[in-house]
């Protein structure tokens, strides 16, 4: 792909497709471009915070969050602004100096086409986060933002390569962004979204059992062929929890040690609503500013669980309750599906959308030499085995193979659904011996083998089966080489 972008960049040189093929160019090397997008207080600043472990998005309504904002890593913190004008400007921190605390000057949100913010974050190396202002929102303006941002460009470039989808039910708005977000207006690619139920604490109206509820509602999202067709999985986590559980500090724990050892009758009674818990009346120890403080940080359901958790003595300390809570909040499942399906996957994501740049420059400006580099396009597209596995996989999931129900979970799962290394996509265990691999890739290989060429076979069950059959044969060739077991399979 490099050598195709740079090849077809030199030929438009100085037209008006050589500032898309340029930026195509250097995304191939950037960090994975992942976009959190959802309906307006979706809780999308909120998730981005727990991922970075750190409050760096703003959460409130204020002027920062009606701007397209990216958070890359960077040696030290910086706020850039880039302009609609093409110009951009570094901006200070507001008077509180504070993270969060952007000012933006004399300059409005109007001016503003994107807040770059730097941050020194082990997660912002694996890749760059977009937040975007929410969609469907009173303002016709922000939600126009976001699609603009999200959406493939006149260059053929979408700003992300990857999205985080955030909602709270399925609405008809959701719908329509996720079918708008394809690398191509006639292909659906359902690969390179992922589905967050958002607020899942909420479920319920933050019964103890709200996280095992929302755990319910996604998995049945998950299995609705109109949800596969659009994102690859639906993963429920409680954002507010899971940012407050990574920067829970002293202090707090502290507060919930004064809940947990106070009467139970009396905190249990504060904590039946939101309202009586941050403006009632008690002399548990705790003012009411300090019990609102806890209460826009925790949530109702978290501060429940954390007064839970230090009463039966699960945890005693404050990192063990921030580790407790991390787990329970759904972080953890949320991080494991972005290394697999996304980071894991990062080199075919970041080379997908190069050729979709390249692919429509050749479409928009014909040029004589356009016929040959259409064929050298098809040449990649068809000989890359990572695209094939990416077109399968899209197939599986919007229905458009026929299989099997256990047929399909082991031909997702061959695929590298669940993570890129030898040994998932087989089903073994991750410290699988070579030969363990070899054994098992040989019996998938013969049972696709098979499968392709049984008479009731259909031809897109045939088409299927040669693409899995040659994952196994890549498989097998990694294992002979006594290569490690979890290394990824190109």
């Amino acid at each position: 792909m490099r050598g195709l972008v740079r090849h077809v960049a030199g030929l438009y040189q100085g037209g008006p497709a050589a500032a898309g093929l340029d930026r195509a160019a250097r995304r191939l090397d950037e960090p994975l471009r992942v976009a959190i997008a959802g309906r307006i207080k979706a809780g999308k600043s909120t998730l981005l915070n727990a991922m970075v472990g750190q409050e760096l998005a703003a959460t409130d309504a204020g002027e920062c969050t009606r701007i397209v904002t990216w958070f890359r890593d960077g040696h030290t913190y910086r706020v850039q602004a880039q302009l609609r004008d093409g110009s951009s400007r570094q901006l200070p921190p507001g008077p509180t100096g504070g993270l969060l605390d952007i000012d933006l000057g004399r300059l409005g949100s109007g001016d503003v086409d994107r807040l770059l913010v730097d941050w020194p974050s082990p997660a912002l190396r694996l890749m760059t986060l977009i937040d975007t202002p929410g969609l469907d929102s009173l303002s016709a303006e922000l939600s126009r933002k976001t699609e603009a941002a999200l959406a493939p460009g006149n260059d053929g470039a979408a700003e992300a390569d990857a999205v985080i989808y955030l909602m709270r039910h399925v609405h008809a708005s959701d719908v329509h962004f996720l079918e708008a977000f394809r690398d191509d207006p006639t292909d659906r690619r359902p690969l390179n979204t992922i589905g967050i139920l958002a607020r899942a604490d909420e479920v319920g109206h933050a019964r103890p059992d709200a996280l095992e509820s929302a755990a319910s509602i996604a998995a049945r999202y998950r299995e609705d062929e109109r949800i596969r067709a659009l994102c690859q999985t639906v993963i429920p986590v409680a954002g507010l929890l899971a940012s407050s559980a990574v920067t829970l500090r002293e202090d707090e724990f502290r507060a919930f040690g004064v809940l947990a050892t106070a009467p139970e009758a009396d905190v249990d009674r504060l904590l039946l609503t939101a309202s009586r818990f941050a403006r009632g009346e008690s002399d548990i120890g705790l003012e009411p500013a300090r019990r609102a403080a806890l209460l826009d940080r925790y949530g109702l359901y978290g501060l429940r669980l954390c007064v839970r958790l230090m009463r039966e003595g699960a945890v005693t300390t404050a990192g063990g309750l921030s580790r407790e809570l991390i787990v329970r909040s759904g972080l953890g499942p949320l991080r494991e599906s972005l290394m697999t399906r996304l980071a894991g996957r990062a080199d075919v994501l970041r080379a997908q959308s190069a050729l979709t740049a390249v692919e429509r420059a050749v479409r928009r400006y014909p040029i004589a030499s356009a016929s040959a580099l259409r064929g050298e396009i098809e040449q990649i597209t068809a000989g890359a085995h990572e695209f094939a596995e990416i077109r399968l996989l899209d197939r599986l999931h919007t229905g458009a193979v026929t299989l099997a129900e256990d047929e399909r979970a082991d031909a997702e799962r061959l695929l590298g659904s669940d993570g890129p290394g030898p040994a998932v996509r087989l089903g073994l265990a991750l410290d699988a011996r070579p030969e363990e691999v070899v054994r098992a890739a040989n019996a998938s290989l013969g049972r696709w083998r098979r499968r392709g060429e049984h008479p009731a076979s259909g031809r897109d069950v045939r088409d299927a089966a040669r693409v899995l059959a040659r994952t196994c044969e890549g498989i097998l060739q990694r294992a002979q080489r006594s290569g490690p077991p979890g290394r990824a399979v190109g």
